[in-house]
């Protein structure tokens, strides 16, 4: 019948459908009739179409191939597209008219839809990124089930508005698809378009054609993801979404209501379903291949299967809408059969469709003869033979499709391998052949060959087989073009010389011809049909029973070779075709099984094997006889004593935070988001609420509630959406409250949510991640970090994933270099520890396999070959637990009947509790993934328990993720005397509260949601996990619930003491040293833990019950800690523990400190402690407890009640009591669990590729993703978790239905989100702990970043301070009143605590002590010493570059596109004459700030800076300009002064040396720059303080000329300016409240102020431009009343300075100083008459920079390989000598020398302070043990009246022309005083000496020459020294 239509589509056909679909319409018994066209919809018309004879591709294929370039296996006809009318637009996404359709550009525009129309998306090959709208009547369009689309088109533009396209050629043209393809609307309109919330048009489901569209999408869509031989589906019925069963006796009705015609047109469902796997090997490499240039499949691929071989009539009877229709429409993947052979297991989304017996699938057609299935092949057969379609043609099959399966895999595998050279061809290797199809298969035959009994073919293994080949064949060629060389493969059958298809036969035979039979060859001369049909003979005569495959050749025709291979096998076969069903068929295909009945004959088969009969008719004989003899042997419980635990630190990870502007929060929030599992949830609950995080984060005060707890933590279910609505309001509401999204065990749901929204009927809960983390307000908060947490990154590690690398964290962090993580007492048993324990036999193997369970299996299999294994394999292993719990009851007859192992774990159970006098016992967990088996297995061990009296003996506990534990009353009462619990209402809610509890646990799910289980488990049984769906994450994640934390055993030493441990919480209170640092640390405990050496050596040959104390604590890193802090005693809340059931011996000193964590609470108490338990690293969801803690404790130590903290315990002395039961609680934590695993799957992870990687990890990541090429690099072992990363980043597409499958901008870097997060690690390791630990480190930060550290230190010398007559007592006064202030004395003494170690200056009326006076600091103290307090940065603080926020992004000059600026540079010049030369000054000017200065008009020259009027009064700005001298601070400098200024205009200058100007500018780009001339370089702060004062007086000269010209007065110009240090961050104001009108008594009070506020009200002070120089104090906390009284004081000021340029015109900065130049400055303004006035209420706070400023300067040796340290002493030296020469101005040395050793020169004036040393014009600070009198030289200057005083030396330095020899003659000086002259040369020293007549007075002598230690070019400075006569 395969051809009976095919290539001719004949009237007589037409006409019979019509007559069929109008009797079928008459006939129809609905109230609705069906329509008459009913047989005329798409699919059968498609299929009829698609069949020609002969011919190998039809349009379709050529479609395919037209889109991928590829190769057909014949020439496909091009279609001729007829040219454009003239004049015509032509453009891609428009139409002829010109009007754009594209859906980005016309998405909210209002479209006019007529009625009865849609809006779908069209895709043209030339836009593949763009979808193009039209509107198609939706008659034309398929239903939801992909039926009933009339055939035919009609459809309108809805660009140009032209209406009435009939043909969808014509339409095609209209909107500029540009075809070379025949148009076919199936294959060219694509998506629905829907309108979303807002009213924008967007993509939406994808329109459900039936017919090869799907295939084409499917194979262009998914790259071939690796997999192992893999059926696609098993055949037989398959239902549709309505969920009555179909009915078996009927199959062929079901399939061939779909069917009519080569299915090949159909891509299949498995296409969209869940990839299926062998041997560990997910899914088929799917073929697509137009991005990874692999071959597409050509149409003969599609293995096809007529359902029914009648004539057509017959085939389309009852072929109606309503017949259950064989594929869903839903699945965006494409719903035909096609796709479900092609690419069986490509999931997009959660598999609904499969209610009837799941493993229905049809067999694609393609050209060929047709061959008949047999009728009763699996009753023959005893299972489902799977057919690999291999090269060529594939022939029809019909009859009885239900008993095979037909799979495209290999033929992807070949096609893919093919593919290979591809991936050379960028390098110009166009010459390396690909692996000929011939050697493909016979490498195959050799890899059959090989293959063991129990073992099942995996793709991958192939695929690495035929990549090794070839390499090996093209060794030479690849080497040219691949610098790795070439991986190291056993070898491969060489291949010399090419096999020829004639020599193919004879070759694969003689391989074959050693297996004995496993592997036969079929050679068929015409076609495959003919080998097929030969294999299926062979199979009902029974011939090949012995035989596990058949391969079948057929290599004569046409010399192009055709084969497939089928798996005859039972074992294998059942395995493959399960291994197609995804998860949710699984679980179906088991549901339909237990609801039909099925399984009754598995249990009456049972019932035949017992000797006495039914099993049952036993128990209840057993249960009969026995009735009230048994009694509870549980024994009451003795007192614990806690353990000692430690958690300690781990090596900080950072976490990229450059898109994260921390600056700009204040505190955090957080939401966790879990998988709906109520264990989970409530784990979680318990670790947030005893991590005190709500507390620390400030989210929650001191009592909180359950209630409280639970808005941090979301259960992702039907009601999670409100919550995280909430959460998005508040993060909305809250811009400044960081939120950190925390999203736990995050490799589950990442079905994205346009999938799920097709499928809205199923599992609600499918589909949320995406719907909630990746919505649009997540995305785009600036103020929400998403942080996914997960053991299993690897399905977020794709070539699409929105993770940086950079910001994953692999914790803990050392996990790979070797530095030994755990304490040397720990071990953590993760998966590779247990490998390595079974591997190295030194002790019983912790994995192993059950051989008599599975030998029991098979027979069963074979016996039932209809039912699933899963549902044969809990049958069995329930019926070996129930005959194991008789046999240990006492019925030991019963043994035969059950395995060793299982025996081994029941009498275990049954008899720990009896060993232990508290009645502790030991879990058992049964794993049974599938519900309904799980409540099955449930149900029958209860009834067997029950039966045979053991309630009491041990609780069996189904865990289901969606609801809670039930334990029993009696149990209950149990762990509520072990963990001291009062509240009557108190029920265990977690598994870790089991601890202790003898239970089975059967835990359901077909995934584990991160549930931690407690430390008493002792058998992880996972014999029933779902063998056939192996990928690495499923696979790690069921081995990932036995992972452990072990203690190793240490003998007893007598009187060791326990270390005392510090708890986390403690640790987290004292932990601060992020300092200043920017980085985002994890750091967290739990996973280390200090051992107890408290173990008991071993008596007689038992285990003694306390054989280690070392507490299995839980090492949650409930609260982490930083790995920097040394390990201290802290308190941590006291955990109710199990009673210790052992011996209760131990030997401590008094005096121990035994301390547990933080870890109970009114509900349950999580941590563990258990006699040499170790801390149990967590899963996912949970801190690393793994459960309740336990001690062992002497009988007469105590335990503490729960409370909010303990105090740390003195356990008294005990003595050793030999016994010999033991607790089985204490024997577990000196062990892992034993787990027990299928056989498949423990081979697959016992055995280990060539680097000794488990095999296990080179399975496919995970479900949702696929392979992206086979040609990729093996995973080796030595890999780390950073590199693991980016070779799956490399190597790993998501498939369709994966939520990154749609984040595509490959190879660019902003597909990243700035704002994920990734933390991973093992399984129970402590991630839980980590992350809390985490937002604490981070809240802290955030606090760190809103705090600065600024100088509060008091006022020094203020005793010293001059008692004068006149004091400013005009208290009130706002300003100082001019005439009041001229009558105050000046005060010469420095105040400013930072010049406590400068020399004092004496003034008229101080009388100083030696005592009043310091110790001397060591010149390094002085940085250190200085006292700080932190303080909260308010709003009107200075910051520095690592502050943005949206008000002062504008003035920081960041363009939104962060586009720097754009500035000028100008030179501005003037002449100085005591330089001697001009000065040339550079400004940079951003055009933003041009507006403050005046430009020449032609030219544009810089002329002047503007200034305002002392007149003007607004309040709109500050008058002064603000001059900045800044070096070494870029980025900490505090130049952002807006909000400082409360956002006022202001000019501020930044004064920079000339080789920092590019930095600042680059960090500082909206701020003007003044750049000193490179002559400064290495100049101090002095130089910057000249020509800030002269040039601002030279533009105040050049203003007052400017704008006299407009009529302004010179004397109404401002004349101030402001000179600010660059650590200035805030400024306050005093508010003075005075009691009484007289009174002098008055409060007063200090607050934040705006820096435009003071300045405001300064610039406001009447006769302002009579004062020199005005300041304000420096803040400090111990400011004292008094500092504060007058409102006013006339001394010096410091930091802060606004000077009056024109007063101070003569008055000059040294522009040489380095140290003190404003102290040096402030007196000679003073002395020139001018007046300083310090206002005494306001006060700045210095913030404490480390960084730059004067620490910028270091003085080295010239000598660059000196690394010696050089003191201050060595900075002078004797001139012309040896001297090892410094790099550093002479200027600085000079200073630094005289601060520490003056006392050479001047040893008189040692603390003899009433003899001042004289220093005459300038201030040097000689140390603090020396007082200087400055004097000024000039005429007319102020100075004190010192014609009493005695000097005890004379300092003159660089003295002028002003200072003459009768100048100095007015001065006395003791005897024996000593001079320094201080000249810029020797010959100007000897000038001076004799200008000033110094030698009557003075005695010198050669020797007392010096000079400072510079080179001769670096212009040292010379010294001459003597003593007074």
């Amino acid at each position: 019948m395969g051809n009976s239509y095919a290539g001719q589509l004949k009237t007589t056909r037409f006409e019979e459908v019509l007559h069929n679909s109008i009797e079928a319409s008459l006939r129809s018994n609905n109230l609705v009739p069906r329509p008459i066209f009913s047989q005329l919809y798409l699919e059968a018309e498609q299929q009829l179409e698609g069949r020609r004879s002969g011919s190998r591709a039809d349009n379709e294929e050529e479609e395919e191939e037209g889109e991928g370039g590829l190769e057909s296996n014949s020439p496909a006809n091009p279609y001729q597209m007829h040219p454009p009318p003239e004049g015509c637009c032509t453009t891609d996404g428009f139409c002829q008219a010109g009007k754009d359709l594209r859906l980005v550009s016309i998405s909210n525009e209002h479209i006019d839809v007529p009625a009865g129309f849609l809006l779908v998306g069209a895709k043209s090959p030339s836009l593949p990124d763009h979808l193009l709208v039209c509107a198609v009547d939706k008659r034309f369009l398929p239903d939801d089930n992909g039926h009933n689309a009339l055939l035919g088109f009609s459809g309108n533009c809805v660009g140009c508005g032209k209406k009435g396209f009939c043909y969808f050629t014509e339409f095609s043209n209209h909107i500029n698809l540009k075809l070379t393809t025949q148009p076919k609307k199936q294959k060219h309109l694509k998506y629905y378009l829907v309108r979303n919330a807002h009213g924008t048009l967007t993509k939406g489901p994808l329109i459900c054609w039936k017919g090869s569209e799907f295939r084409s999408r499917q194979a262009s869509a998914s790259t071939c993801s690796s997999s192992l031989f893999q059926p696609v589906e098993n055949s037989g019925p398959l239902a549709t979404f309505p969920s009555e069963p179909v009915p078996e006796a009927n199959p062929s009705t079901v399939m061939g209501s779909q069917q009519a015609g080569p299915a090949s047109d159909h891509p299949s469902l498995t296409a969209a379903l869940g990839s299926a796997v062998f041997n560990g090997k997910d899914s088929p490499k799917h073929q697509q291949l137009v991005k990874s240039n692999l071959v597409a499949l050509p149409r003969p691929s599609a293995l096809g299967i007529l359902p029914n071989s009648g004539p057509p009539k017959k085939r389309h009877k009852g072929w109606s809408s309503e017949s259950p229709s064989a594929t869903d429409g839903g699945y965006p993947q494409g719903g035909g059969n096609r796709a479900k052979y092609e690419t069986a297991g490509m999931s997009c989304v959660p598999q609904v469709g499969l209610v009837g017996p799941a493993s229905a699938t049809f067999p694609v057609v393609a050209s060929g003869e047709p061959v008949s299935v047999p009728d009763n092949l699996l009753k023959i057969c005893k299972a489902k033979p799977v057919i690999f379609k291999g090269h060529g043609n594939f022939p029809y099959l019909c009859g009885n499709l239900n008993d095979v399966v037909v799979s495209p895999l290999l033929y992807t595998c070949y096609q893919n391998s093919q593919s290979i050279s591809r991936a050379y061809e960028q390098y110009g290797a166009s010459t390396i052949q690909p692996i000929s199809e011939e050697m493909q298969l016979l490498l195959t035959v050799y890899y059959l060959v090989q293959l063991a009994a129990d073992q099942v073919p995996l793709m991958e293994d192939l695929e690495q087989i035929f990549m090794r080949s070839w390499r090996e064949s093209h060794l030479t060629e690849i080497r040219q073009y691949q610098q790795a060389p070439p991986q190291p493969f056993p070898p491969a059958p060489s291949t010399v010389a090419p096999v020829t298809s004639a020599q193919l036969p004879w070759l694969a035979g003689l391989a074959a011809s050693s297996c004995n039979d496993s592997v036969h060859i079929i050679e068929c001369t015409y076609s495959l049909a003919e080998g097929l049909s030969e294999m299926f003979r062979l199979l009902i005569e029974g011939k090949l029973t012995k035989t596990n495959y058949v391969v079948i050749i057929c290599a004569c025709r046409n010399s192009a070779i055709e084969s497939c291979i089928a798996v005859t096998g039972k074992y294998q076969a059942r395995i493959l075709s399960e291994s197609l069903l995804t998860p949710a068929e699984y679980q179906k295909e088991v549901n339909y099984e237990l609801v039909t009945g099925k399984v009754d004959s598995l249990g009456a088969f049972f019932s035949t094997l017992c000797p006495e009969g039914d099993i049952d008719i036993l128990l209840d004989k057993f249960y009969q006889e026995n009735q009230g003899h048994i009694s509870s042997s549980l024994a009451a419980s003795s007192v614990t004593k806690p353990a000692s635990l430690d958690v300690s630190g781990l090596p900080a990870c950072t976490s990229d935070t450059q898109n994260l502007d921390l600056g700009s929060f204040e505190k955090v929030d957080f939401l966790i988001c879990i998988p709906p599992s109520e264990v989970t949830y409530q784990q979680t609950l318990f670790h947030v609420w005893h991590s005190g995080v709500l507390l620390e984060l400030g989210l929650e005060k001191e009592h909180m509630t359950k209630q409280k707890v639970e808005q941090y933590v979301l259960k992702l279910d039907a009601e999670a959406q409100t919550k995280f609505k909430a959460f998005l309001q508040n993060s909305f509401q809250n811009p400044h409250t960081l939120f950190v999204l925390i999203h736990d065990h995050a490799h589950w749901d990442l079905v994205s949510s346009a999938v799920h929204n097709l499928y809205s009927q199923s599992d609600t809960s499918m589909g949320l991640v995406d719907r909630l983390l990746n919505c649009r307000e997540v995305k785009e908060a600036p103020n929400i970090v998403t942080l996914h947490v997960t053991s299993f990154p690897y399905a977020l590690q794709t070539q699409h994933t929105l993770i940086s690398p950079y910001n994953e964290i692999h914790w803990p962090a050392s996990y790979n270099n070797g530095v030994d993580l755990y304490h040397e007492n720990k071990k953590y048993f993760g998966l590779s520890e247990f490998i390595e324990s079974t591997l190295s036999g030194h002790s019983l193997p912790l994995l192993r396999y059950d051989s008599s369970f599975e030998a029991m299996v098979t027979a069963l299999g074979k016996r039932f070959p209809r039912l699933h294994s899963a549902v044969i394999r809990t049958f069995v292993l329930v019926q070996h637990y129930a005959a194991a719990m008789m046999a240990v009851s006492g019925l030991s007859q019963m043994k035969n009947y059950t395995s060793v192992e299982t025996l081994e774990i029941t009498q275990n159970l049954i008899n720990s509790s009896k060993q232990c006098p508290c009645g502790h016992g030991l879990m058992v967990l049964l794993r049974v993934p599938c519900s309904p088996l799980a409540a099955v297995a449930y149900e029958r061990l209860s009834h067997v328990r029950e039966r045979l009296a053991l309630e009491e003996h041990f609780e069996i506990i189904l865990g289901n993720p969606s609801s809670g534990i039930t334990v029993g009353k009696h149990f209950v009462k149990q762990l509520k005397m072990w963990q001291k619990i009062d509240d009557a209402e108190w029920r265990p809610q977690t598994y870790l509260e089991l601890e202790g509890l003898p239970c089975i646990l059967i835990f359901s799910g077909m995934d584990p949601h991160g549930e931690s289980l407690p430390r008493s488990l002792r058998y992880c049984d996972l014999r029933l996990i779902n063998s056939s769906c192996l990928v690495r994450t499923a696979l790690e994640q069921e081995l990932g619930l036995a992972a452990y934390f072990v203690s190793n055993e240490v003998p007893l030493e007598k009187g060791t003491v326990n270390e005392a441990l510090e708890s986390d919480a403690e640790k987290l209170s004292s932990t601060d040293n992020e300092d200043e640092e920017l980085c985002i640390c994890f750091e967290t405990g739990s996973t280390s833990e200090k051992r107890s050496p408290m173990k008991r050596e071993r008596s007689c040959s038992h285990d003694s019950a306390s054989s280690s104390l070392s507490s299995k604590a839980s090492s949650s890193a409930l609260c982490g800690e930083s790995s920097a802090q040394p390990v201290g005693p802290s308190q941590g809340e006291q955990a109710r523990s199990p009673q210790p059931c052992g011996p209760s011996e131990e030997v401590t000193a008094p005096g121990d400190r035994q301390r547990l964590r933080v870890s109970q609470g009114s509900q349950s108490v999580i941590s563990r402690h258990s006699p040499g338990l170790v801390p149990q690293p967590d899963s996912c969801l949970k801190t690393s407890q793994r459960s309740i803690q336990v001690s062992v404790t002497s009988s007469s130590s105590q335990l503490f009640s729960s409370g909010s903290s303990s105090s740390p315990t003195v356990p008294t002395s005990g003595t050793f009591v030999p016994q010999a039961s033991q607790c089985s609680m204490t024997k577990a934590c000196r062990q892992p669990p034993i787990v027990f695993l299928p056989k498949l799957v423990y081979d697959m992870v016992m055995s280990t590729d060539g680097s000794g990687l488990p095999k296990a990890a080179s399975l496919l990541p995970s479900h949702s993703v696929m392979w992206a090429s086979s040609f990729r690099p093996l995973l080796s072992k030595m890999m780390t978790s950073t590199e693991q990363s980016l070779y799956y980043r490399q190597w790993t597409v998501p498939r369709p239905s994966h939520m990154d499958y749609s984040n595509r901008s490959e190879g660019r870097m902003d597909r990243f989100h700035p704002r994920r997060l990734l933390l991973g690690g093992p399984p129970q390791i402590g991630k839980t702990g980590a992350y809390l630990q985490f937002l604490s480190i981070l809240s802290r930060m955030l606090i760190r970043l809103t705090e600065v550290d600024v100088y509060d230190e008091e006022e020094i010398n203020i005793n010293l301070r001059e008692e004068s007559d006149w004091h400013y007592l005009q208290l009130s006064d706002p300003w100082p009143d001019l005439e009041l202030f001229k009558k105050m004395p000046f005060d010469y003494i420095i105040h400013d605590p930072k010049y406590e170690d400068a020399s004092l200056i004496c003034s008229h009326h101080q009388s100083i002590k030696s005592e009043d006076r310091g110790m001397v600091r060591k010149p390094e103290d002085l940085y250190v010493r200085r006292q700080t307090a932190r303080m909260r940065l308010s709003k009107f603080a200075a910051y520095n570059t690592y502050h943005h926020c949206e008000q002062c992004h504008q003035y920081m000059g960041f363009h939104p596109r962060y586009q720097l600026y754009e500035s000028t540079l100008h030179a501005f010049a003037f002449s100085y004459s005591m330089l001697g030369e001009e000065i040339q000054l550079h400004f940079i000017i951003p055009k933003s700030k041009e507006h403050h200065f005046v430009f020449s008009q032609p030219g544009g020259q810089l002329e002047s800076m503007r200034l305002p009027l002392v007149t003007d009064k607004s309040h709109e700005y500050v008058k002064s300009p603000t001059f900045t001298p800044t070096t070494g601070r870029h980025e900490h400098g505090l130049f952002n002064l807006y909000h400082a200024m409360d956002g006022a205009s202001h000019l501020h200058v930044l004064v920079v040396k000339e080789y920092e100007m590019a930095i600042y500018k680059k960090y500082w780009p909206n701020h003007i720059m003044l750049v000193l001339p490179s002559i400064f370089n290495s100049a101090g702060v002095g130089a910057a303080h000249f020509l800030i004062k002269e040039l601002s007086y030279h533009n105040l000269e050049l203003e007052r000329n400017r704008q006299e010209e407009l009529g302004i007065k010179p004397q109404d110009i401002w004349p101030f300016i402001v000179i600010s240090d660059d650590s200035c961050v805030m400024w306050n104001m005093v508010d003075v409240d005075y009691a009484g009108e007289r009174s002098r008594e008055f409060s007063w009070s200090e607050r934040n102020v705006s820096l435009k506020h003071i300045m405001q009200h300064i610039e406001a002070s009447p006769n302002i431009t009579h004062y020199a120089l005005i300041g304000m104090r420096k803040w400090s906390s111990k400011t004292r009343t008094s500092e504060v009284r007058e409102p006013f004081s006339r001394c010096h000021v410091h930091d802060f300075i606004i000077l009056n340029v024109d007063l101070t015109q003569n008055v000059q900065y040294n522009q040489n100083r380095f140290t003190c130049d404003d102290v040096d400055f402030n007196l000679r303004v003073h002395s020139a008459g001018l007046l300083l006035c310090r206002f005494n209420r306001f006060s700045m706070m210095k913030k404490q920079i480390a960084v730059g400023g004067h620490r910028s300067f270091h003085i080295t040796s010239k000598v660059s390989d000196n690394p010696v340290a050089i003191v201050p002493a060595q900075y002078i030296c004797a001139p012309d000598s040896k001297h090892t020469f410094l790099a550093a101005p002479a200027q600085l040395l000079l200073e630094k020398f005289l601060q520490y050793h003056s006392h050479h020169f001047f040893p008189l004036s040692l603390k003899n302070y009433n003899h001042p040393v004289l220093s005459v014009d300038c201030y040097l600070n000689l140390g603090s043990q020396i007082s200087v009198c400055y004097v000024s030289s000039r005429p007319h200057s102020l100075n004190i009246s010192s014609s009493d005083l005695m000097f005890s030396g004379l300092l003159l330095y660089l003295c002028d022309s002003f200072v003459g020899a009768s100048f100095l003659k007015k001065f006395h000086f003791l005897k024996g005083a000593t001079l320094c002259v201080i000249c810029q040369d020797r010959n100007s020293l000897r000038q001076t000496v004799v200008r000033l007549e110094l030698e009557d007075e003075w005695q010198f002598r050669l020797r007392d020459e010096f000079q400072t230690a510079n080179a001769k070019e670096d212009r040292p400075l010379f010294f001459l020294t003597g003593r007074h006569i």
